[in-house]
């Protein structure tokens, strides 16, 4: 154990608190029992890491240790706890728990045994986090990190820091907003930046390798993941990848389900439910029609990539701007709200908002006449009226 402590002490040495993702202040830390999900790459090791520098420092109250180590080759989970409580250890940090076989089980034994223990945990295996739903569900509380917001990336890539603004605020006050924040800096500068590469924090580490990165990251979740998980036939893995191409080149993507599964071969219910697992990964957004209730073979309406960035690494030649838009809002807004489908427009949200997303020049006529309706275009600074700035929406965490 003596290593383990060693190697926390080093990775709390090495961690930089300029910038903290925003969840940190709305997790319950009283919390005996907490899991952060979040897909791969956002975040997730390093706001555990800051949490413990800002609050604990150098206590031996504290440890944060990372299942994958080496050290558990040889000793189980249990043989950990049990060392830390009797050395007076009050809170336990549990990185990358997919990969130490049953630690769901563990977990909540850990939990039942040792009431004085807290614990945090996480994994990168959002399939592996959801499995373990139904075993932890009584216990822990799970918060969800996604990737950056365009008003983290700024601060994070660019040091301009700005308060969140909630989602009434944004359609109400948006010309306000928008004087507040063209007083510090210049959105539409940075806004395409964010599209290409700003959702992913790992981007910093180094550009050049980013679109690399982030390909390993999807082939890791199609390759392994969806076939040791969710038992998807390894020789379809291909075709899901030509799927998502697709997806990010359309102008959106409204799934023909039927002629989808003739043309990959398979049935038309085993590829509703691929697309399940592929929203489940984060990969996907699907919108529905009736977002309460829905079925594992419920087709959805409408089809977008999980963020833009995603969409210049499946996509280096042409990605469609009207996609590309309409993906941002949705990725955004998702984190908080309920997206639906509308035969009226681009989206429905929370069941009472209409949003017709587009360029500078896009008309109300296509949401003419309808209540709580709104054009959100992108090129601008400032709207008016019933008109945002589609940046202004990543704004909202």
């Amino acid at each position: 154990m003596d290593l383990l402590i060693e190697i926390h002490r080093q990775r709390l040495k090495w961690t930089d608190t300029t910038f903290v993702r925003s969840l940190v202040n709305r997790i319950d830390w009283n919390s005996r029992l907490i899991g952060i999900k979040g897909s791969r790459g956002v975040g997730k090791t390093t706001l555990m890491l800051q949490y413990i520098k800002q609050n604990y420092g150098n206590s031996t109250d504290v440890l944060y240790v990372s299942l994958d180590n080496i050290w558990f080759t040889n000793h189980k989970m249990s043989d950990l706890v049990d060392d830390f409580v009797k050395r007076g250890g009050k809170y336990l940090f549990l990185d990358e728990v997919h990969k130490y076989p049953s630690w769901a089980q563990e977990i909540k034994n850990v939990y039942d045994n040792y009431p004085q223990l807290s614990i945090v945990f996480t994994g990168s295996s959002l399939l592996e986090i959801l499995n373990a739903r139904a075993d932890l569900s009584r216990r822990a509380d799970i918060y969800h990190l996604p990737g950056l917001s365009f008003r983290e990336y700024m601060e994070m890539f660019h040091g301009i820091r700005l308060p969140t603004y909630s989602f009434p605020d944004i359609l109400e006050r948006h010309s306000d907003i928008s004087d507040e924040v063209l007083s510090l800096f210049r959105p539409l500068q940075y806004f395409d930046d964010y599209l290409r590469e700003g959702y992913y924090p790992f981007y910093v580490e180094n550009p050049k390798r980013f679109p690399i990165r982030l390909e390993e990251t999807v082939n890791m979740i199609l390759e392994i993941e969806l076939p040791l998980l969710r038992h998807v036939d390894y020789a379809y893995v291909h075709r899901i990848k030509q799927l998502l191409q697709i997806i990010s080149q359309s102008t959106p993507f409204i799934p023909n389900v039927s002629k989808l599964a003739e043309r990959i071969g398979i049935s038309r219910a085993t590829l509703t439910t691929y697309l399940k697992y592929l929203e489940e990964t984060e990969l996907l957004i699907s919108l529905y029609k009736d977002s309460r209730g829905i079925s594992a073979l419920q087709k959805p309406e409408k089809i977008y990539l999980g963020n833009t960035n995603l969409m210049y690494v499946l996509n280096t030649e042409n990605v469609n701007k009207g996609n590309l838009r309409e993906t941002f809002f949705a990725n955004q807004v998702q984190y908080g709200h309920v997206l639906q489908y509308s035969d009226a427009s681009d989206f429905l949200v929370d069941g009472k908002f209409t949003f017709e997303i587009g360029g500078k020049q896009k008309s109300r006529k296509q949401i003419e006449g309808l209540e709580y309706a709104f054009v959100v275009s992108d090129d601008i600074e400032y709207g008016s009226g019933k008109r945002i700035p589609l940046w202004m929406f990543g704004l909202l965490y």
